[in-house]
């Protein structure tokens, strides 16, 4: 069975480099047209795009803020416009710990920044592109939660792992929402991912080095092995999984 995207829209929030990039990329490599979507970095983005673009594939770059409503919507609205249609493949990768901060120390203010960037925009993306895809009868949500979802997170994360457990459950109860329209939702929940800012950020080298060694398969994964999963669950061949979540971690949490 092939995995064929050709005439399908897919938005990707997020891709300037790391998982959401892969995702772009494996997208468009099976014929998806791309939107693509950062809020800084956006010499990354556009580097994303042209490689899609000399590939073969058909790709544009929309700078948006998807923690503010206004934002989404015009994100959305550019993105529809210039592909040509309205979204078919939504993957709300957008997300950050912004900062390891423990709970005796934490303020509002990174509260609301962590929950905004988790929840809040994978919300409020979902909410944007659903009329579209009820308007055609289908479409393919893909929301990102982690291993922090289900084991808390790491040091000084606790509310970052909050908002991916806020992320998982809210999926489930749209995917019982949506299920008649022909819409499907499901989450991809990464472990250990290297060659991304997350861990270039939050993660030191024996910290690392710790963690791999407890990950049975042994190595970290890559962007790659995430895109994979989420090039499954855009396609027909996940058309009857829904509320799931594959769990990418080289078994380091089995459920």
């Amino acid at each position: 069975m092939n995995i064929n995207l050709t005439g399908k829209i897919a938005l990707v929030t997020g891709s300037n480099a790391g998982i959401g990039r892969a995702a772009a990329m494996a997208l468009a490599a099976n014929g998806a047209k791309v939107g693509v979507n950062c809020l800084r970095n956006v010499e990354q983005v556009e580097e994303t795009v042209a490689a899609i673009r000399k590939a073969g594939g058909e790709a544009v770059l929309v700078q948006a803020d998807v923690t503010e409503l206004t934002q989404i919507d015009r994100l959305v609205t550019e993105v529809e416009q210039a592909l040509g249609g309205t979204v078919d493949i939504l993957v709300n990768n957008a997300g950050h710990l912004v900062q390891r901060l423990a709970n005796a120390e934490m303020t509002e203010e990174l509260y609301s920044r962590i929950m905004d960037v988790n929840l809040k925009s994978t919300v409020f993306m979902c909410k944007r592109v659903l009329a579209g895809m009820k308007a055609k009868g289908g479409g393919r949500i893909i929301n990102m939660t982690s291993v922090a979802a289900h084991n808390g997170g790491g040091p000084g994360s606790s509310i970052y792992a909050a908002s991916k457990a806020a992320v998982l459950t809210y999926s489930k109860g749209l995917a019982k929402e949506v299920a008649g329209d022909g819409i499907t939702v499901n989450l991809v929940s990464p472990g250990f991912i290297g060659n991304t800012m997350f861990h270039a950020t939050f993660t030191t080298d024996e910290a690392r080095k710790a963690t791999v060694n407890g990950i049975p398969l042994k190595r970290e994964g890559t962007p790659e092995d995430v895109a994979g999963a989420v090039l499954y669950l855009a396609s027909d061949l996940a058309s009857y999984l829904t509320g799931e979540t594959i769990e990418i971690n080289g078994g380091m949490l089995m459920r």
